[in-house]
């Protein structure tokens, strides 16, 4: 008897290297996407404009269209003024532009093609769009590119915080997949192996390379990448994103100033690595995460502009409110003492924060 296959969607046209962008519009037409709708982040600089529409210059583009706010209103609009002949749907920049047609090509059936002008976060690559609503941002389940373009050179010349938020992104797979394992011995929810192993892969591959230079770039952009496709394969956030990321996001939704998602990530997954220690096998965990930020720079940055304690005490207080059904460390124990003891004791963190 032949069982059937069971189909995930990832991206098919993969190209990381320097100079890549000058090749987005043979990469289009050798897909058949002869006819595009372009969609980009305001803010970006002239020149790299003036090299996009250079690279698109045998590309019908029937949009071309500047975002300021991926929302759902945005996306609305976006979707009425898509051309009937688009084919694809091009976005250049960051989560503006990314998550916005991602979101439109997934409703309107079409291929969306990434193009990340920075590395900040593994969103470019995801099955999820981050979008704002009226009451607040919402994950929502969409398709995942067909077509990833990274030009390292383009994303290597980005501010060095978004370089370093994304390591902070990346590192959080250490702890989002131990909450992963805590929620399949707690209640049962199954883990897809495969899944797990490439995300665990993802920061080995990190480490090795944790610089920013061409080939840490590399290593950081495939590193995310495979992070999308992690999610694909496992049909959940789950590899991804655990107790940390639920941390930043009720940091983003009660700070005064809140920051890069991955560097809020970074500083919240190294606490939990702490915090999930004593478990089995989860003290060598905390000494990856560590090494990795060490080796990186990371703490020097956050030591440069700390947080706010009273601000991560409360986010932490919050955080395992924010999503129904989801089990983590946080879910476990009551951990608050456990970080106002971390943050005095700790002399990473103890850099990370002020009163």
């Amino acid at each position: 008897m032949q069982s059937a296959l069971a189909s995930i969607d990832v991206p098919a046209l993969v190209r990381i290297k320097p100079g890549a962008l000058d090749r987005l519009g043979v990469y289009c037409i050798r897909a058949g996407w002869s006819h595009v709708a372009l969609v980009r982040s305001a803010g970006l600089p002239e020149a790299l404009i003036e090299r996009t529409q250079r690279a698109l210059a045998g590309v019908q583009i029937g949009l071309d269209s500047i975002e300021y706010e991926p929302s759902l209103s945005s996306a609305a609009r976006l979707l009425a003024d898509l051309p009937v002949r688009v084919r694809a749907l091009v976005a250049i920049g960051g989560g503006r532009a990314v998550d916005l047609a991602k979101h439109v090509a997934s409703i309107a059936g079409l291929p969306f093609v990434a193009v990340p002008t920075s590395l900040s976060h593994d969103g470019f690559a995801s099955p999820m769009a981050s979008l704002k609503t009226a009451n607040g941002r919402r994950s929502i389940p969409c398709r995942p590119p067909a077509a990833v373009i990274v030009d390292t050179a383009v994303c290597l010349d980005a501010p060095a915080p978004l370089w370093l938020s994304g390591v902070g992104d990346v590192v959080a797979k250490v702890t989002a997949v131990c909450d992963w394992k805590l929620a399949f011995h707690a209640r049962g929810e199954p883990v897809n192996d495969l899944a797990v192993l490439l995300s665990d892969a993802t920061v080995s591959q990190l480490s090795a390379r944790p610089v920013r230079d061409l080939e840490g770039t590399l290593a950081l952009a495939t590193a995310l990448l495979l992070n999308g496709v992690a999610m694909s394969i496992a049909g959940s956030s789950r590899p991804a994103s655990g107790s940390e990321h639920l941390i930043s996001h009720a940091l983003d939704q009660i700070s005064a100033r809140p920051r890069l998602h991955g560097l809020q990530v970074g500083v919240a997954t190294y606490v939990v690595s702490l915090l999930q220690a004593p478990l089995r096998g989860q003290g060598q965990a905390h000494e990856r995460v560590a090494g990795l930020l060490d080796a990186s720079g990371f703490f020097d940055a956050i030591a440069a502009d700390p947080f706010s304690r009273a601000e991560w005490r409360r986010a932490i207080e919050l955080a395992p409110s924010l999503k129904q059904d989801f089990y983590t460390i946080l879910s476990a124990r009551d951990v608050l003492g456990e970080f106002e003891r971390l943050v005095v004791e700790d002399p990473r963190l103890a850099r990370c924060f002020i009163d």
